[in-house]
């Protein structure tokens, strides 16, 4: 195996160069390696300065994350770092591309930091639900100052050579070629007689501006629910109050007790499905066809919405509506999206000024299109009606996508002479900032053309995920159920408002009453309609209809299950006689429910009815299924979606209260046959990942 650390010399500097692709990882190799080859710059006597830096793309990608949770091995990175910053020569770090987490400790641990234009410098740790272990808390506040370290390690999120100057995370920002940069400054500091400059004999910084349990409340308060922003923090608020040795210490003590959270395992999960979920076998060796433009059928929230998405990623769009007056309102509305994307640093002006976009009446426009996306109103008889003219005016080879989140595909894609060519696309309002993509396969969809859809999602930066034709696919098929369960609670005698409290509690960004607003009653209204109001075991939430039918839709008129009001939502008080008269019809007595009882049900439903998706193929891993709920649903991160909540509650567990809760409703409450297997087995479902 080749060394992944090499050592040469260019006169009286040492070069060290970390090579271990694909992003120079700190693995227990490396480590070793990197100890070796400092003992060689220690006992290089004609070696005066060592510069460090990374080979490929970035300077040092960070910790293995594979090896976290496992004991360390020798030596560990602390060590690592503690080894180089106490060398009797000084060492220069030479970053470029990133250097995040375990990488830019390593250059903290060095005497002196140069960085190229465009690197990326940052302590993500929080994000993984851990905080930086290896002196990040201790040495940067004593670089930059408490308010900055502090902003950095609880925000996780990195910054540039320019800034990270000003705040005094580095010293240089170089030009060129990073190793000649790395060595130009080694030389400067030599010709200057510059020794070892160490970071933890610097004194410790001052406290923050704000007052300690100010942050804390601050930080639990813009963090519900997570722990590692607020350890963190007091990691910081050791780097203040304590010598350097002893921070190092308290560091380690509060970093160990996040590894044996559940959060660390829940966003680790994360981390690692973001990327595994569009690795699909099934495409291996099938190459997408050419993507450049782009027609969208429609131009309302949601068409206009994949259009700034498409126009955001240099696509070329051409959007077709049903008159001259509505292609210049989606004109208008993407206009006010792009400059939107302006005002947040997605796109600059000269990008902003050179999007192509087309607005027109006419199908026969869309003949250059390579993919055409229908985002029209959710009916099959108006869909179909769009797809017969895409049909006759489409060149060969373009790719014919619906965005329903209800309706059958194949019933569409066999409408067209092409059916190979259909797929769907069902993105998630608003296109252009939800990250989720449904790539719906149909049973005749071409394989290069599911290459394409994922194409596109990349090209789109969106998380793509693969789904079957249901009704529903992946994400809304799961939501009927979990939404019937909380209207079963509702019933029974759970209030609407102790219900979402308890699952805001329990880390949704909203509770299911509402995201009904958010979405517009009227949708869930039309959704029965359409599916039918008989379904077996289902109640009918007949309180949200009574909403629908006396104009309260909602958010987009102000009430619905809240009130919308210049204070934010407040209860509405005619919700609960609705609810009293559909309990009195029933003849329901109703029953105080808790918190733990509320989370309980609901999570056994939203599983329940995931293991079927999964169990018919329409997930093809559980892992789609936590994608689909972690980045289109508002499921909290750190509990790693609805799989892994699963896993780490105890399959077992969810199995037996769900055949509790049967006592009262059986035809609702019937165990998935995956799941009562997986039980049986005392399997999980990550064993079904790979």
């Amino acid at each position: 195996m080749t060394d992944p650390v090499s050592y040469t010399r260019e006169g009286e500097i040492a070069v060290l160069t970390v090579d271990n692709p694909p992003v120079n990882a700190l693995g227990h190799a490396v480590r070793k390696a990197l100890v070796a080859a400092f003992d060689r710059f220690a006992a290089d006597d004609d070696a005066r300065i060592a510069v460090l830096t990374g080979a490929g793309r970035l300077f040092l990608g960070g910790a293995d994350i594979s090896e976290f949770g496992k004991p360390p091995q020798d030596p560990w990175l602390p060590e690592v770092i503690d080894r180089i910053e106490a060398l009797d020569k000084p060492v220069v770090a030479a970053i470029h591309g990133a250097a995040l987490g375990g990488g830019l400790e390593v250059a903290l641990g060095c005497h002196y930091r140069l960085a190229m234009p465009g690197t990326k410098l940052g302590l993500p740790e929080v994000g993984l639900g851990i905080l930086p272990g290896a002196g990040g808390t201790q040495r940067t506040p004593r670089l930059t100052g408490t308010d900055a370290a502090l902003a950095l390690i609880t925000g996780g999120k990195p910054v540039g050579p320019d800034k990270a100057l000003e705040m005094g995370l580095i010293d240089r920002v170089g030009e060129g070629d990073v190793q000649e940069a790395g060595q130009s400054y080694a030389r400067t500091l030599l010709a200057d007689g510059a020794g070892p400059r160490r970071t933890a004999e610097i004194a410790p910084p001052a406290a923050p501006d704000k007052g300690w349990d100010e942050i804390d409340a601050d930080l639990a308060k813009r963090h519900p629910g997570e722990v590692a922003q607020r350890h963190a923090a007091r990691a910081v608020r050791a780097a203040t109050e304590m010598p350097f040795d002893d921070g190092m210490t308290e560091e380690r003590r509060l970093f160990n007790e996040l590894v044996d959270t559940p959060q660390r395992e829940g966003l680790i999960h994360a981390f690692f499905l973001e990327r595994k979920v569009s690795n699909l076998p099934e495409l291996k060796g099938v190459e997408p066809r050419p993507i450049t433009a782009v027609g969208i059928i429609g131009g309302g929230t949601m068409g206009s919405g994949i259009a700034t998405a498409c126009l955001l990623a240099g696509l070329s769009v051409t959007l077709v509506e049903t008159s001259v007056e509505a292609a210049s309102r989606a004109a208008n509305t993407i206009a006010g999206n792009l400059d939107g994307a302006v005002k947040r640093g997605k796109m600059n002006p000269t990008q902003r000024d050179a999007v192509d976009l087309t607005t027109t009446t006419e199908y026969e426009a869309l003949s250059e299109a390579d993919v055409v996306i229908e985002a029209v109103f959710e009916s099959m008889e108006v869909k179909l009606q769009v797809f017969d003219h895409l049909d006759r005016v489409m060149k060969d080879g373009a790719v014919l996508a619906t965005n329903t989140s209800y309706l059958d595909i194949n019933e569409i894609a066999g409408a067209t002479k092409r059916p190979g060519d259909v797929i769907g696309l069902h993105f998630f309002s608003p296109a252009h900032v939800m990250r989720l993509l449904e790539v719906v396969v149909a049973d005749r969809t071409a394989p290069e053309v599911v290459a394409t859809a994922f194409a596109l999602g990349k090209a789109l930066k969106k998380v793509a995920v693969r789904a079957g034709v249901c009704d529903g696919f992946i994400g809304n098929r799961i939501l009927s159920h979990y939404r019937s369960a909380a209207d079963e609670m509702m019933l029974q005698g759970a209030s609407p408002y102790q219900i979402d409290r308890a699952l805001e509690e329990f880390g949704f960004a909203m509770g299911p009453s509402k995201v009904a607003d958010l979405a517009g009653l009227d949708i869930g209204y039309m959704t029965r309609d359409r599916k039918g109001r008989d379904s077996p075991g289902i109640v009918n939430p007949d309180w949200a209809d009574r909403l629908v039918e006396d104009g309260h839709k909602g958010r987009k008129t102000g009430r619905g299950f809240y009130v919308y009001g210049d204070d934010g939502p407040t209860e509405n008080p005619d919700v609960a006689g609705l609810i009293d008269t559909a309990r009195k019809d029933a003849g329901v007595t109703p029953r105080d429910f808790t918190d733990e009882e509320i989370v309980a049900r609901y999570m056994a439903a939203m599983v329940n009815e995931a293991a079927r998706v999964v169990g018919e193929g329409i997930a093809k891993r559980p892992l789609a299924v936590d994608a689909v709920k972690l980045f289109g649903y508002g499921f909290p991160r750190y509990r790693g979606g609805p799989m892994k909540y699963a896993d780490m509650t105890g399959i077992a567990t969810i199995r037996d209260r769900i055949r509790g809760y049967a006592e009262d409703n059986p035809e609702f409450w019937q165990v998935a046959p995956l799941l009562d297997d997986l039980a049986d087995k005392d399997s999980k479902f990550e064993d079904m990942n790979t």
